[in-house]
């Protein structure tokens, strides 16, 4: 698990002793993404559904509820990670200790989604959709992003911040495959979303994201110094930083579209499943290959960043998996069979990216360091984090508008045959187009290739002897 090594320099205000980096912190890391992802993975795969098919909101006013709280939960994560970068570092570390004092608060606001009111009306239902959502979104910053910012405070090895990378990745996949395969046996009977075991679902996965936060934190240890506190914070210096990060402006784009195309995905393959298929149990299914192809991308991550570079792999990556959705398109009388099979690997090729992504961030932030010559970690996460929240704003405006473009209504008992093509479109020809460009951005515009991260790293380095 790591052995004990001496730290010279002082951290947290006086010299320490504390592990090197091994397995326990990589472990840690990854129980962190494994508790965010039972409700994170609950509500972009079924939340609507439940919206629609057990409150009866309408799914236009689901993508404004959708577009409304990723937007809020933007502002909120840009203040928090500011407000956690001005806290002192305390004997547990900067960031950590918020994981704890918040994961509580956090779980209870994602059990009261699923609570649904009997007697009450259609409006309320719709304004009880409003605060919840937006409460639970709130309190997702909250633990989100010092979980985020801490993989730059644990190690400052690239190989090492990869790996880390690929943990959080294997989280938040275990959790996804639990998620998927099981919760669409629990939540649905006869095909149709049940009020009441959408709640025992939410109470259930409750209960294992709580555990793993309480993991991550007892596992994980931050190493690195966060901020000199000597220093007040100036934001002025740091926007200036920011307009010349080049490597995180091209990575919040891409992360963006990454992001919307994701969520869109994950909002309508239900429906795609569900009514185009006709088979909601089928889900569990198709998010357990899913997942297990994640999971089989995990292993590969580290060996190929540290020989051809995450940008490398990356990219060509998206290509091929942008391909493979917009071919399907073209593939008529598809059966559940062949979806299953080409989404699976399409979804495999989507992996690289997705699990290498949180080492982009790492690096970006060192950038922005060797710019300014501060480390604000909490910040250029959050940062980073607003964009994701963006995207899944749009994500979530533009999954419930093309729902409700298409013309699906929930209180049909089948729908026509113009929606269920237009329910197809959605996660075959306009995905594989998403997809396409976001590989294409990360080819040919973020710079940070393999040869000149090592270097920065070594500039780092010596930049911070020399302040020593």
């Amino acid at each position: 698990m790591g052995q004990l090594a001496e730290v010279k320099e002082e951290q947290y205000g006086s010299p320490v002793t504390v592990r090197k980096f091994g397995l326990r912190d990589k472990i840690g890391y990854m129980f962190g993404d494994f508790g965010n992802d039972f409700f994170f993975g609950l509500t972009s795969m079924y939340l609507m559904v439940y919206y629609t098919d057990v409150l009866h909101i309408g799914a236009a006013a689901v993508g404004v509820l959708f577009l409304v709280a990723r937007l809020w939960d933007a502002v909120a994560d840009v203040t928090w990670g500011r407000f956690i970068d001005s806290r002192k570092p305390g004997k547990y570390g900067q960031f950590k200790p918020w994981i704890l004092r918040m994961s509580f608060p956090l779980v209870l606001s994602g059990i009261l989604m699923f609570v649904k009111i009997p007697g009450m009306s259609d409006g309320f239902h719709l304004v009880w959709a409003f605060a919840t959502y937006i409460m639970w979104g709130t309190l997702y910053s909250t633990v989100n992003i010092p979980y985020g910012a801490m993989a730059s405070v644990i190690t400052n090895d690239p190989v090492e911040r990869t790996s880390l990378s690929t943990w959080r990745s294997l989280g938040g996949n275990l959790s996804y495959l639990v998620v998927g395969s099981l919760a669409p046996l629990i939540l649905f009977v006869d095909n149709k979303a049940d009020e009441n075991r959408f709640l025992i679902g939410a109470i259930i996965f409750a209960i294992l994201a709580l555990s793993s936060y309480i993991a991550c934190y007892k596992l994980s240890t931050e190493r690195i110094l966060a901020n000199d506190k000597k220093e007040k914070l100036d934001f002025r210096k740091t926007a200036r930083g920011l307009i010349k990060n080049k490597p995180l402006l091209v990575l919040l784009i891409s992360a963006l579209l990454l992001l919307v195309v994701s969520m869109l995905q994950g909002a309508v393959t239900t429906y795609l499943i569900k009514d185009y298929f006709g088979s909601a149990k089928s889900l569990s299914l198709v998010y357990t290959l899913q997942m297990v192809a994640a999971l089989a991308v995990i292993p590969m991550i580290t060996p190929l960043a540290k020989k051809i570079g995450k940008k490398e792999i990356s990219g060509i990556s998206m290509v091929i998996c942008g391909a493979i959705y917009a071919l399907m398109y073209f593939m008529p009388n598809m059966s559940l069979t062949t979806y299953i099979i080409l989404s699976s690997i399409a979804y495999f090729a989507m992996c690289f990216l997705s699990t290498a992504i949180w080492a982009f961030v790492t690096d970006c932030i060192d950038y922005q360091e060797f710019l300014t010559g501060t480390r604000e970690d909490g910040t250029i996460y959050s940062i980073y984090s607003f964009f994701r929240k963006v995207g899944q704003a749009i994500a979530g405006g533009i999954g419930g508008f093309a729902i409700a473009a298409v013309g699906y209504n929930a209180s049909l008992g089948a729908q026509s045959p113009e929606t269920l093509n237009g329910i197809f479109a959605l996660n075959t020809l306009w995905l594989g187009i998403g997809f396409l460009v976001v590989g294409l951005i990360i080819m040919f515009l973020y710079p940070l290739n393999k040869k000149r991260t090592e270097q920065l790293t070594i500039d780092l380095a010596k930049r911070r002897s020399e302040g020593n």
